[in-house]
């Protein structure tokens, strides 16, 4: 990925962070890379279940909107991610969801259109 693409993902998870973190979820771990895949943002709710974040950008929904960008083989890698992290944390136990934030550009008078979806998948 490009340096360039990197940096706007960057810029929009800590954007999704702040969003979620204002609707009272806390910051468990930031990306959170293993073998079998990473995480964007991984959080905790209310009520002490975790919560697996993916983050998706999209300049324009020209070609679609930016949840249509998690396919199968996406969700697969972020499932396995998911279970990685409770497994070396020993949180086998703990309840846990997966959300989406995406984010779409080009929204009513120019700004963005974020989506927070929950139990996305």
């Amino acid at each position: 990925m490009p340096a360039s693409n990197r940096h706007a993902g960057h810029l929009q998870e800590r954007r999704a962070l702040r969003f979620l973190s204002n609707k009272g979820l806390k910051l468990i771990e930031p990306n959170f890379h293993c073998r079998a895949g990473e995480v964007d943002l991984i959080m905790g709710d209310r009520q002490g279940a975790v919560v697996f974040v993916e983050v998706r950008y999209r300049k324009s929904a020209r070609y679609g909107s930016a949840q249509e960008t998690i396919g199968p083989g996406k969700q697969r890698r972020v499932r396995l991610a998911a279970a990685w992290f409770l497994n070396a944390r020993n949180w086998q136990h703990k309840a846990c969801r997966f959300d989406v934030v995406a984010i779409t550009g080009n929204g009513p008078r120019g700004a963005d259109r974020l989506e927070w979806i929950r139990d996305a998948f």
